[in-house]
């Protein structure tokens, strides 16, 4: 452990030395010669660029999913062409440069669980990119100054490629007859296990042919039924073991900080973030223990609008535009889950009397404005998950019909999320879910599903699923725009619609020629053009 915290401290000292310096210009530096890059050091600084760059992207789509309020622009649906650029310029400056390093360099040393590595890690990352912007470049990037303004090209096309892509990595997995595929320590994320890997293989097909039911159902349905021949070859199987869920996690150091962004952005004197009212507020409402995990309230007695006369949970309204009072010490904000913050388990004041999972039985902690001190800071970002998985089954059982038990995969998409909570938090600082309160719960959220229409199954299945993808607002922002689930908040005061893709980075914007005098146009169509899986 102590080296892999060494890898991950070098690699993040690097990242932030030149995150926000290097630009689009250097998309094409040449990958080619890895004359002085060392394998087992390079592949993971590209788990860890592809964590880090992500931070900008998955708050403001975590805003946008009111889930928390990164920015007042973003949550009254405002985008800007900087609102994402570091996201962008990173991806295409660290992560896929090293990414293409690592597979030109594996292939040319048969370094093949290098490769099949890579390759995977590359799958995820650009459809994570088309998820987000639709039409990117992709297959003229990585050219050197061959090209340095590389087309756009179509998120469809490049769907397909990357299905290939997955497939090729499979391929090259297998060409490794140990069961590491690279050496522990060159592995922040599944430590060289070749049988993760594979898993998460899988499970990323899945999670694409989902995303495409809208285009092809009948090949969404072949697909995913092929896949669930050998549910075992998936993230958690056919049980709720979260053992192998793609998760990236960041470490509890604080000189130099390697910690969980949204820790370091909040756990200090300034504030970067509000906790969304809307969020708060739904699981509130329906008695979810998650509240405990997923916000620390400041303050026993602050509200919404600064009030004082109420339970401590003081977050903002999705869309409100005014401007933030003297709050930082009142405001409440991340908790143990996921951001490696502290456990609220302080007595909560106007909890309703028939609540029998959000309960004050034991609560006997005590609230604090919170420091860099506090918590541990050893967050996760989760990728895809066992819970992400299960309820994906769910879905496409239910829209599909892909013959997988869709009530089953509900309940154990709960039961492997909140097992996951449970489990980080014991480990963290916190305290653990009872066996007994997570399968109650769990039953309890069935009682609804079994009286529900078809409609009101998927409702169902897509709000747990919401709720379970808290930390990871990039995939509940893409399922939000393919079903219109769970209901969001109407915003107070939008400026403008609900963004159907991210603009691009207005660095992109000026140096890529290839655009030619159609910049600005592109750039405001991407708030009202769906990507192509939306239909």
């Amino acid at each position: 452990m102590v080296f892999k915290y060494f890898v991950y401290t070098l690699g993040l000292i690097v990242l932030l030395s030149v995150t926000g310096c290097k630009k689009f210009v250097d998309i094409n530096t040449d990958p080619n010669n890895p004359t002085t890059a060392q394998l087992s050091l390079l592949l993971p600084s590209t788990e860890i660029s592809m964590a880090a760059n992500m931070y900008q992207l998955n708050s403001g789509t975590a805003t946008f999913m009111q889930y928390t309020v990164f920015s007042s622009g973003l949550s009254r649906l405002q985008q800007q062409g900087t609102s994402f650029n570091d996201s962008w310029d990173g991806f295409y400056t660290q992560t896929l440069n090293d990414l293409e390093a690592v597979i030109s360099a594996g292939k040319a040393q048969e370094q093949w669980g290098y490769v099949a590595v890579a390759q995977l890690e590359k799958a995820y990352l650009v459809s994570i990119m088309v998820d987000m912007w639709g039409d990117i470049p992709y297959y003229q990037t990585q050219q050197g100054q061959e090209n340095v303004s590389p087309a756009f090209d179509k998120g469809g096309d490049i769907y397909e490629d990357l299905l290939k892509l997955i497939d090729v990595g499979i391929a090259n997995a297998g060409k490794v007859t140990a069961a590491t595929l690279v050496p522990a320590s060159s592995d922040l994320i599944y430590s060289g296990s070749k049988s993760a890997w594979l898993m998460m293989a899988n499970s990323l097909k899945l999670k694409l042919y989902n995303q495409l039911r809208l285009v092809d159902p009948a090949r969404s349905a072949t697909a995913i039924k092929a896949l669930l021949q050998d549910p075992v070859g998936l993230i958690g199987g056919n049980s709720n073991a979260n053992a192998n869920d793609f998760t990236f996690r960041f470490g509890p150091g604080q000189n130099p900080n390697n910690r969980h962004p949204w820790h370091r952005a909040e756990y200090q004197g300034s504030k970067t973030f509000y906790m969304s009212q809307s969020l708060i507020d739904l699981l509130f409402n329906n008695d979810d223990p998650r509240l405990r995990y997923y916000i620390f309230r400041q303050n026993a007695t602050a509200g919404l609008n600064n009030s004082s006369n109420s339970n401590g949970y003081y977050g903002r309204n999705p869309g409100d535009g005014t401007a933030a009072p003297a709050d930082l010490n009142r405001r409440s904000t991340f908790g143990i889950y996921p951001a490696g913050g502290l456990y609220d388990n302080a007595p909560i004041n106007n909890l309703p009397a028939a609540n029998q999972f959000l309960t004050n039985n034991g609560a006997t902690g005590v609230l604090k404005v919170v420091g860099p001190t506090d918590g541990t800071g050893a967050g996760i970002m989760p990728f895809i998950t066992n819970a992400m998985i299960k309820f994906a089954r769910a879905e496409a059982a239910l829209t599909l019909n892909t013959g997988d038990d869709a009530r089953a995969a509900f309940r154990d998409g709960i039961v492997a999320h909140l097992n996951s909570v449970s489990a980080y938090a014991a480990a963290n600082g916190g305290v653990s879910l009872p066996v007994s309160l997570i399968n109650d719960f769990a039953d309890k959220q069935l009682v609804k599903f079994d009286v529900a229409n078809d409609a009101g199954k998927l409702e169902l299945v897509m709000t747990q699923k919401y709720i379970a993808q808290y930390g990871n607002g990039m995939e509940a922002y893409t399922d939000y725009r393919r079903t219109g689930l769970p209901v969001l908040r109407a915003p107070l005061s939008p400026l403008n619609t609900f963004p159907l893709r991210l603009y691009y980075s207005e660095t992109e914007l000026t140096a890529n020629t290839s655009l030619g005098d159609n910049a600005s146009r592109i750039q405001v169509a991407q708030q009202t053009t769906p990507v192509f899986w939306d239909k």
